[in-house]
């Protein structure tokens, strides 16, 4: 069976940057998602179309088919007081914000000086080419409430 859309797909893979610094992995069981249902970023599920369980491929994936450009615009500095009283704010830290239009975004810490910090709404590989090395383990039916809900359920089932 190849991977196309409907089609559940396991799978064993390795995440590096351009200077081969493991980013992540799929380390102590594989991973699986719902091909063709937006659950990965487009350049490797475009790469992983056609493939059939025993493949194994290395993909090159530029921000444009991931998760897109750095936007500067995204980068804004904030008062210390938008942050909880008791929390020590650091650099690297992720918090909930409500974005623009109501929506929530997750912003990371980028710089603290002072009463200033300096959040960065851009997902964290935002502008960086990614590297996958690839095992293709599984393709299989999607089942029918796995493609009703878009993602693929355990061999328990869901809790949502």
């Amino acid at each position: 069976m190849h991977i196309e859309a409907r089609k559940v797909v396991t799978l064993n893979y390795t995440l590096t940057d351009k200077e081969g610094n493991v980013i992540d992995q799929s380390t102590d069981s594989s991973f699986a998602y719902l091909h063709g249902a937006s659950n990965i970023i487009p350049g490797l599920e475009s790469a992983l179309t056609g493939k059939a369980a025993g493949d194994s491929l290395n993909v090159s994936v530029e921000p444009s088919e991931a998760y897109g450009e750095r936007d500067p615009e995204k980068t804004q500095s904030v008062p210390r007081n938008m942050f909880p009283e008791d929390t020590e704010i650091e650099v690297g830290m992720q918090f909930h914000a409500q974005g623009p239009g109501g929506e929530t975004l997750v912003v990371t810490i980028a710089e603290v000086e002072g009463d200033t910090i300096t959040v960065d709404g851009n997902h964290p590989l935002a502008g960086i080419p990614l590297n996958f090395a690839v095992e293709v383990i599984e393709v299989r039916d999607a089942s029918e409430e796995e493609l009703d809900h878009g993602h693929v359920h355990g061999p328990g089932g869901h809790d949502h």
